[in-house]
Order: structure tokens, then C-alpha cells, then sequence
């Protein structure tokens, strides 16, 4: 009999059934949180760029983290993979969604939309989250910030030379020194006058294809080394996980000119355009590209940007397809060991180039555009291992105790007058004991506890627990009776002199 009786218990099964359901606490795969520390270096960062774009004349724009698939150069649902390099939906009226995977295809977007209304050129900063649907790995997610400064409508190479020096600028507000970052430079018409001179036919059906194989193994050099890079230009390349990718299919001679390029050294300007220029040979894009290099070179010099901040390197090429002129790389050059004495190299920290042609998916006209992209997470790491992440912090942290409920107000009003005089305070607002609260402060952070008990609010007293002091003291004391007679660091102040006394100890 399938019906439970009045009065009768719930079988062990029903009683399963009827388990309320509790999901596990997990953080999606490629995905992360950021709090404390982390979280207050990469707000400083944003902050100090910013300030250096607006000193330069950007503008700040916001765009939504959502774009029409379309708009971002996706049509889907596709027959292999709809989402791929892409988190997308169906939105209720059928149109397809994507999250933005970087933050220059919403500026077209929003350039074609409010284009008759915009100043020209415009320049604009943005600074948001991006989202890459791809692999997740070791310091690699999904989720990531991004921080960029683009100048839309002037074709000029001034705009394009303007950007790099910016970039190096940054690099130092935020207190890199030269000898610790580059700023690398290379023309995609330099790389396509290449391609033809190995004998690439542009009209061919696969040469688009073949195209962006290249320049994608090229933009490797960096990372893999030039035996990876020749690989991938030939028949491809195993990875260390096993996955294979597939390569370019050139001939051995056409591998050894592309060799030849990613591997002229950048250390010279001079010797780097003139190594390039017996490359390209006579091609109308390779002469092109020369000469816009060479204008930038001069302009570097002329304002006293030196090889050693901007310096120009074939083997930056940049992955994404829709560059058509200047790209570039901001690499943090330093090694160092990290917290597990392991040699950490981070490489790329930002990139950008010109993209004349993003914006005439929408309005059908070449409106010329070009820009850079800082990543904030990957600089965030290289600073902290230099021991350049200390500027984002915040005012030392004081704590006031609580002994007795009953005065709580009173305590309040302590609080908000520490906070008037340009303290960084708080009240602990829970129900622990004095042990508990000292625990709760250093876990904290803070540096000061204040503490007032029945017998100094009676002489009008508080007392101020230094526990960053107290901490030093207890690792310097060995013996008990030292440590019993010893003050803890810990000093009594009148109520009133409390906030002037505090001012001194943090300053």
C-alpha cells in the first residue's frame, strides 16, 4: 500500500524525500573572491591609472558588462560551440547575449551608437571586469579587471605614440622602475608585408586563416621560444597537457622568415626597423608599417622616452585579428622568487594596438581608433613580489573594546570622535568577552586596541594597546618575569588627550 496511514511515521524514504535541500558553498570553476588586502591593492591600482589617463585628457565611460552577441562579432547559436571564448544567453525576445570578454568591442559599440553626438577625436578610460569563457588554469580565470585608455577618430601615428608613452608613465606611477618594464612595439602591416613576401596570396580562400595561425604562433615567442614558435608555423605543437594545436602549414623556408623577424633584437630601434626592413622588402603594407614605426621612433626620442622604456620588437604581433596598424605589449622585464622560492617571470601585464576597422561593422566606414588594455590582476602579483603593493594601504585600524553593554553609547560617541579627527576607528559591535575582543582586533589588523574599564572611566582614563608593538616585545622577551614586568606595550591617557595621543602614535 503506496498511502502512509494517519498517524503513522514517514518511512526512512519519504523521510529522504522531504530533506530540505542544501546547496554546497563553492566558488564556480575559473572563478574567484577577492577581499582584504587584494582587493584594496587592485582599487589603488585602478585608482593611480586612472589618475594617469585623466592627467593625459581620457575621459571615464562605463558600458554595460553585457552586449548583443553580434556586437561583439559572435553570431549564435553556432554549429560547433555557441559559447565559445563567450558566457552567452537567449534573452525573452530571442536575441542572443554575451558578457564582454574585453572592454574595446563595447566602445565600438557605443562610438557607432552615439556617434553624431561624440567630440572626435574622443578619448576615453574604462575600467570593469571582463569575462573569458576558456580553460581555467593555475593564475589563469575567467573573471578578470581590466583597465583601459583608447582615443577614437584620429589616424594619426601622434595617437598610437601618445598611448605607449602613457602606458610606460603608469608603469612608473605605480612604482615600477626603469629596468622592470618595456613597453614593446611592432606595426601588423610590417607582419602582413611579410606574409607576402614569403609568398602568401591575400586573395587566396585560406589566407585569412592562415593569417592569424601566424601571427598567433609569432605572438608566442614571449612564452613558448622560437623551437614552440616553429612548430606551430609548421605542423603544429603538443602542449605539456597533451593538447594539440594545430599549425600554420608553411614550407621550411617560409618558417625561417618568419624565424628570421620574431628573432631580431629589440634592444636598438635603429638596428630593429632596419632589420625588419630587409624582411618585408618592397611591400606596399611593409613600407607602410616601416614608416609609421619610424615616426613613432622619432617622436619617443625627440620627448625623451628612451629604448629601455618603449622599444621596438617584431615579435609583438598581439593575438586578436582586428588590428590593423601599431601593437603593443607592456612586459615586466624583473625575476623574482616567490613565497615558495620558486622563479616567478609574469611577462605581458598590457597590450594594445590600432583597430581602424572595428567600428565599420557598424557604421560601414573606417573610423580610425587605437587604445591599450592594462591587467590589473597579473600587475597586482608582480608589484606585491616587489614589495611595490604597500602604497594601497589604509590608515592604521584602532578597535575600541567593549566591558560594559551599558556604556556602549558613550563608546559610540568615543568612535565617531576619533573618526572626526581623521582616525580610522571602529566599535566592536559584538557580544564577546575582553579575550575574544583582542583576538577579534588582531585578526583585524588593527594596530591599536583602546580599552576602558570601570576604574578608568572613573579617573576619566583609557588605556591604548599597541598590538603591533606588543607582538615585537613578546618575540624579543624570554623570560617570564621580564615579560610580567615588562609594560605590553600598552600606555594609560586621559579620555580627553585619547585622540591627539593616537595622531602621534600613527604618524
Amino acid at each position: 500500500m503506496s498511502e502512509q496511514s494517519p498517524g503513522q511515521a514517514p518511512s526512512k524514504r519519504q523521510a529522504k524525500k522531504q530533506k530540505k535541500f542544501k546547496p554546497k558553498a563553492r566558488t564556480p570553476r575559473g572563478l574567484r573572491d577577492m577581499a582584504g588586502d587584494e582587493l584594496r591593492l587592485q582599487n589603488h591600482m585602478i585608482a593611480t591609472i586612472a589618475q594617469v589617463y585623466e592627467s593625459y585628457g581620457f575621459g571615464e565611460l562605463d558600458t554595460s558588462a553585457f552586449e548583443y552577441a553580434d556586437a561583439l562579432g559572435k553570431f549564435l547559436p553556432d554549429d560547433d560551440r555557441p559559447n565559445e571564448g563567450v558566457f552567452s544567453l537567449e534573452d525573452d525576445d530571442g536575441q542572443w547575449m554575451s558578457l564582454r570578454y574585453d572592454l574595446t568591442a563595447p566602445l565600438a559599440r557605443y562610438v557607432a551608437e552615439h556617434y553624431d553626438r561624440l567630440p572626435k577625436p574622443l578619448r576615453r578610460f574604462q575600467f570593469g571586469p571582463v569575462w573569458r569563457n576558456e580553460k581555467p588554469g593555475p593564475g589563469r580565470y575567467r573573471q578578470f579587471m581590466q583597465i583601459d585608455a583608447d582615443t577614437v577618430g584620429a589616424a594619426n601615428q601622434a595617437a598610437d605614440a601618445e598611448i605607449c608613452m602613457m602606458a610606460a608613465d603608469c608603469m612608473e606611477a605605480l612604482g615600477l622602475e626603469r629596468g622592470d618594464y618595456v613597453v614593446r612595439i611592432n606595426n601588423r602591416k610590417i607582419m602582413d608585408g611579410l606574409l607576402v613576401a614569403i609568398g602568401l596570396d591575400p586573395a587566396a580562400e585560406d589566407y585569412e586563416a592562415t593569417r592569424l595561425t601566424i601571427l598567433r604562433a609569432m605572438d608566442k615567442m614571449d612564452r613558448l621560444g622560437l623551437d614552440a614558435v616553429k612548430a606551430l608555423l609548421g605542423d603544429g605543437r603538443k602542449d605539456d597537457s597533451g593538447d594539440f594545436t594545430k599549425g600554420a602549414k608553411l614550407t621550411p623556408e617560409q618558417i625561417d622568415k618568419v624565424a628570421q623577424m620574431v628573432a631580431i633584437d629589440a634592444k636598438d630601434r635603429d638596428h630593429a626597423l632596419d632589420a625588419m626592413a630587409e624582411l618585408v622588402g618592397d611591400t606596399d603594407l611593409g613600407q607602410q608599417g616601416l614608416a609609421e614605426l619610424r615616426y613613432m621612433a622619432e617622436l619617443f626620442t625627440t620627448l625623451g622616452y628612451g629604448e629601455d622604456r618603449l622599444a621596438i620588437d617584431p615579435s609583438i604581433v598581439r593575438g586578436l585579428g582586428y588590428y590593423t596598424g601599431p601593437v603593443y605589449e607592456i612586459e615586466l622585464t624583473f625575476e623574482a622568487h616567490d613565497e615558495n622560492g620558486e622563479l616567478a617571470r609574469f611577462g605581458s601585464v598590457g597590450g594594445g594596438g590600432r583597430y581602424d576597422d572595428l567600428v565599420k561593422r557598424f557604421k560601414g566606414i573606417e573610423i580610425p581608433a587605437t587604445g591599450i588594455s592594462i591587467g590589473v590582476s597579473r600587475l597586482a602579483a608582480a608589484l606585491t613580489l616587489l614589495g611595490k603593493a604597500g602604497a594601497g594601504q589604509p590608515d592604521d585600524l584602532i578597535v575600541v573594546t567593549v566591558m560594559d553593554k551599558e556604556t556602549r553609547p558613550q563608546l559610540m560617541a568615543l568612535v565617531r570622535e576619533l573618526r572626526q579627527q581623521g582616525l580610522r576607528a571602529e566599535l566592536y559591535m559584538g557580544d564577546s568577552a575582553m579575550k575574544a575582543q583582542l583576538r577579534y582586533a588582531d585578526a583585524r589588523g588593527a594596530r591599536f586596541v583602546v580599552i576602558e574599564g570601570e576604574d578608568e572611566r572613573a579617573a576619566g582614563e583609557v588605556t591604548i594597546k599597541d598590538l603591533q608593538l606588543g607582538k615585537e616585545k613578546s618575540a624579543e622577551i624570554d623570560d617570564n618575569a621580564e615579560w610580567r614586568a615588562s609594560e605590553h606595550a600598552q600606555q594609560q591617557v586621559s579620555r580627553d588627550d585619547l585622540a591627539s595621543r593616537l595622531k602621534e602614535l600613527t604618524s
